[in-house]
């Protein structure tokens, strides 16, 4: 076989087992062999390296294995993170993923729901923001499940996977408060974003009011979650805002860019400020001293988003259940945060 590609009959061979047992190993095609067979058939396969056509392979099963993954942008960590845990999962269950960026105002959606379509993928993964309304007839059209993560369906009735924003928001402010912080700054995400800029400020506005401390709008600077709308933010609160001993900012990545903007004006961190953030991305681990943060699991998040697609797509019972999972936040202490003494 040195010359030529490794066939079905191949695989039969070596195993001693019919191509027809074979077929229906790889196909995935249930009944008609055994557990030891079917493990001898796929470890066989890929020692041979055989691998099936797909294009055959959906004619017998109407299905491609492959999933189409659509991000606003896929450069930073925060989508690296997530399109991980999806990939992982996908590959775990014999799927193959493709990635498509759809620039961050989502310009290019429609065109790649187009090109998924053409392509005959099984199903789709929307990662962060998303407006269904927006792409109601495309969807209609594909007749395929699709899933969100890291944002909300809207009036649609989509299953989706995310953190709850506005408690972990609240939770990070209180870290805050109950250093002994009441001047908090906030720098928030993208102004008219009801996916995660909207619920994180309303965190950070609710721990306050508990607190009796006043939200000072002065005191919110409005970034877009990315390294240099958090470094434009804090440079407008330093310019413009009453003093703050605290920062509450809505993504790391703003947090950083904060951080570097403060530094620039001989701020000391955490010595005349300290800053939560709200992540955990690598920046949260690179930065010095390391940064408090809040941990969004994105990982977990995208395998969750593929083991919840997959099982649309495999019509199992359980996939009828799934509609919102909110996954678990946590606190992550590091160096950023100093308490003040009374």
């Amino acid at each position: 076989m040195a010359n030529r590609e490794p066939t079905i009959k191949d695989v039969a061979r070596k195993c001693g087992v019919s191509v027809a047992t074979v077929s229906r190993v790889i196909h995935g095609l249930g009944a008609g062999y055994s557990d030891r067979t079917r493990d001898l058939v796929l470890k066989t396969a890929d020692e041979l390296g055989y691998r099936p056509n797909a294009i055959a392979r959906g004619l017998v099963n109407k299905r491609t294995h492959t999933i189409g993954v659509l991000f606003p942008d896929v450069s930073g960590s925060f989508s690296s993170e997530l399109l991980r845990g999806i990939e992982e999962e996908a590959h775990e269950r014999g799927f193959s993923v493709i990635v498509c960026n759809t620039a961050r105002d989502g310009e290019r959606t429609a065109k790649y729901l187009r090109m998924l379509r053409e392509k005959q993928v099984d199903g789709i993964v929307f990662a962060s923001y998303f407006d269904p309304a927006a792409y109601d007839a495309e969807l209609a059209a594909m007749r395929m499940p699709v899933v969100l993560v890291n944002t909300m369906p809207g009036a649609a009735a989509l299953p989706y996977i995310k953190v709850d924003d506005r408690l972990a928001a609240r939770e990070a402010t209180d870290y805050l408060l109950r250093q002994g912080h009441r001047d908090i700054a906030m720098i928030a995400g993208t102004r008219n974003d009801p996916v995660a800029g909207q619920p994180r400020l309303a965190g950070y506005r609710e721990a306050l009011e508990a607190a009796d401390v006043p939200y000072r709008e002065e005191l919110v600077a409005y970034g877009d979650f990315r390294l240099d709308g958090g470094r434009r933010a804090m440079e407008r609160l330093l310019e413009t805002a009453p003093p703050f001993t605290a920062l509450f900012a809505a993504s790391d990545e703003m947090a950083v860019g904060g951080i570097n903007a403060a530094r620039e004006r001989g701020l000391a961190i955490p010595a005349d400020l300290s800053v939560v953030g709200y992540d955990d991305l690598i920046y949260a681990r690179m930065v010095h001293p390391p940064l408090t943060t809040i941990r969004q699991p994105l990982a977990e998040m995208g395998s969750r988003a593929s083991d919840v697609l997959i099982a649309r797509i495999q019509e199992e019972d359980r996939a009828l259940e799934a509609g919102e999972t909110i996954m678990p936040h946590r606190l992550i202490e590091r160096g950023t945060v100093r308490p003040l003494r009374a």
